[in-house]
């Protein structure tokens, strides 16, 4: 059962640019995607009721005896009748607002910091992969305390930090168990799931029902979603009957080139930037490893090509080419058109889920520079050669 609603958010401004390529190239690029906490002062100005519009896996209904939110995973591979932490449906009652949560990963934790409500996580399991300062910061003063992690969590801490709802995920498997004996109530975050890029930012609104911060939470979407609409409008119009460029996903890992599946958020996003993915077939709707063969002949010729990782230093075409010769045949390798996010240099892992708009503004200053001649991409960047 569902308590508790509170506190702050965190914004980001209201995308402005204009229905030309004239307009759009006025655009201060440095504050186009900016945070303002004039937005926060603006939250009154929104409906206090949550409405889903985009996201599979939530559903809201407000009754007489609270707001019931049904939550599910919105993997559409995925048995609706799977059982376990992350599996079938999840039905919760929120009768007032709650103060006290515990986060299990750093996606969990940028659904808060987007909405400027990080001093209401009293554990996370890790602070590797948090960027977030604040977080950071109520670490070291204890504030926000460690719990452990998968299969060794400390429940003395978990059980001391009092906590009104720990979050985890369906990607993690076991451990949570433990957690169940404490009779604290588990919620599955499934926000990384979802295949549309605003259903995935969407999530942030059960943060808004569960923290009583539901019009921070109507305001802050509304931002999102706007700026988001906006520039996949500007792509749409510029591109008109134009040839979309193509582009080519993942790499060669243990098993196999992984890729990102066609059906999945991020291919979405390939679309919603104006490029046709090379993989735009395939039929999953997140990550798979695919025979190298296969996917190097679709994406040879691609002109552009996305990968991510954690990297220690700076990841250049040099160290692309030192990990498969092969990769230097490529038409976007020898164009220098491969666009890298260093998982240890950005907060990808944090906030891109709730940042879609950024996301999309990558992309598009990549494939359409002349939309955002001023924008500085914030997650992924051309690889220079080394």
């Amino acid at each position: 059962m569902i308590k508790r609603l509170s506190l702050l958010l965190l914004p980001l401004m209201l995308l402005s640019c204009g229905n030309s390529m004239k307009q759009s190239a006025d655009i201060s690029a440095d504050s186009l995607f900016m945070r303002h906490d004039s937005l926060f002062a603006l939250a009154d100005n929104y409906s206090d009721t949550i409405v889903i519009k985009y996201a599979k896996g939530l559903k809201v209904d407000y009754q007489n005896d609270g707001v019931h939110v049904q939550i599910t995973n919105p993997d559409p591979s995925l048995s609706p009748h799977r059982g376990g932490a992350g599996g079938g449906l999840e039905e919760l009652v929120i009768t007032q607002p709650s103060s006290r949560f515990i986060c299990t990963t750093a996606l969990q934790l940028g659904n808060f910091e987007v909405l400027g409500l990080e001093d209401r996580i009293v554990g996370m399991n890790s602070l590797k992969n948090i960027f977030d300062r604040k977080m950071r910061q109520q670490m070291d003063e204890g504030k926000t305390v460690k719990i452990g992690k998968e299969g060794n969590f400390d429940l003395e801490t978990v059980i001391a930090t009092r906590p009104e709802y720990i979050f985890v995920s369906a990607s993690k498997h076991g451990g949570f168990e433990a957690l169940l004996e404490c009779g604290i109530p588990i919620i599955t975050h499934h926000g990384y799931k979802e295949t549309n890029p605003l259903g995935q930012a969407e999530w942030i609104k059960l943060i808004g029902l569960l923290t009583g911060e539901t019009r921070r939470a109507n305001a802050v979407f509304a931002d999102i979603e706007k700026k988001y609409l906006k520039l996949r409008e500007e792509v749409k119009e510029m591109m008109g009957a134009k040839a979309k460029p193509t582009v080519a996903s993942g790499r060669q890992m243990r098993d196999g080139w992984y890729v990102v599946g066609g059906q999945s958020y991020l291919a979405q996003l390939f679309k919603d930037a104006g490029a046709d993915y090379v993989m735009a077939d395939n039929d999953d709707s997140g990550g798979t490893t695919l025979d190298f063969e296969e996917v190097f002949a679709k994406s040879v010729n691609a002109d552009f090509w996305q990968i991510d990782g954690a990297y220690d230093g700076d990841y250049t075409l040099a160290t692309l080419e030192n990990e498969d010769p092969r990769y230097a045949h490529m038409k976007a390798f020898k164009q220098q058109q491969v666009l890298f996010c260093n998982l240890s240099r950005t907060p990808y892992r944090e906030l891109s889920p709730v940042e879609p708009h950024i996301l999309l503004a990558d992309f598009v200053k990549a494939f359409h520079p002349e939309l955002l001649p001023h924008y500085t991409p914030k997650y992924y960047r051309i690889a220079v050669r080394g």
